[in-house]
């Protein structure tokens, strides 16, 4: 009898017919956990529509989201890091860049450009956590100095877009002068009067929190970032004491008086805009 026994196959589909759906169309959401289309992704600019969870995004979904059309150019595009230190842990540190610049397609954690938010001209650097953890070693350091420069010989502000896990340390002290080199190429630009706007998205920690991050004439950061300098977990095993709760994201940083803005990624360009218009005036 049909009722316990198969007559017809379940599956007819042979393996060879079966299709695959390409990597990178579909993608969950960590906070609500229901699947997103990319074309939704691109249209929301990375931001969840169903509950506002804003998605990490590297430097070229933020140059598109930010630059009009697009359009910008790219600036000092082919500094990458040496190794000075020789340095080796499970793998050779020029191994595992070579290995970094292969997967993600990047020179370091960094990228910088000059182009127009709505009309005006402003200079961008933004970190890519993809690389290394978006650590901030000579490369990142070099590349903020040098856009600051441009920013101060072209008279034109400078947005900082932060995301990092620190300062790289496979560098060692290389990496932690890049904090006392910044912070005293941003003086420049306070002294030229010319604006520095540092947006914090998730996550922007260590030396990076540290330095040239806090220093902006305004600071902004994207809701729900965690922004700090050492970690919850060494914070509560050095201080024996239970963190309040939402520790160290956007909010909590707002409510301590370190943060002028959470703006959401979706309007953060008419923000941006505002805020150049406003100081030009």
């Amino acid at each position: 009898m049909a009722w316990f026994k198969r007559e017809l196959k379940g599956i007819i589909t042979t393996t060879e017919e079966k299709k695959e759906a390409p990597d990178g169309i579909w993608n969950k959401c960590p906070n609500c956990k229901k699947p997103l289309h990319y074309s939704e992704q691109v249209e929301n600019q990375y931001v969840c529509h169903y509950c506002g969870f804003h998605l990490r995004i590297g430097s070229k979904e933020y140059f598109s989201v930010l630059f009009d059309n697009n359009e910008f150019t790219e600036l000092f595009a082919d500094l990458t890091s040496g190794d000075p230190l020789h340095f080796e842990d499970t793998k050779k540190y020029t191994d595992r860049l070579k290995e970094t610049q292969k997967k993600t397609g990047l020179k370091d954690a960094i990228r910088s450009a000059a182009g127009k938010i709505e009309g005006q001209d402003i200079v961008i650097a933004c970190m890519d956590f993809n690389f290394i953890g978006g650590s901030m070693g000579s490369v990142v350091g070099e590349k903020i100095a040098r856009s600051i420069d441009y920013a101060l010989e072209h008279k034109v502000p400078f947005l900082m877009i932060s995301k990092s896990g620190g300062a790289r340390m496979m560098e060692a002290a290389f990496s932690l002068m890049q904090m006392a080199k910044t912070s005293a190429k941003l003086a420049l630009l306070s002294q030229a009067k010319i604006p520095y706007i540092s947006l914090l998205t998730d996550p922007t920690t260590g030396g990076v929190t540290a330095s040239y991050a806090m220093l902006g004439d305004i600071n902004i950061a994207e809701p729900g970032a965690l922004i700090g300098f050492a970690g919850p977990r060494v914070i509560k095993e050095t201080i024996k004491k239970d963190l309040p709760k939402g520790f160290q994201t956007a909010e909590f940083v707002q409510e301590h008086g370190f943060l002028d803005f959470i703006v959401d990624r979706r309007e953060m360009k008419e923000k941006l805009a505002s805020f150049i218009k406003m100081m030009k005036n």
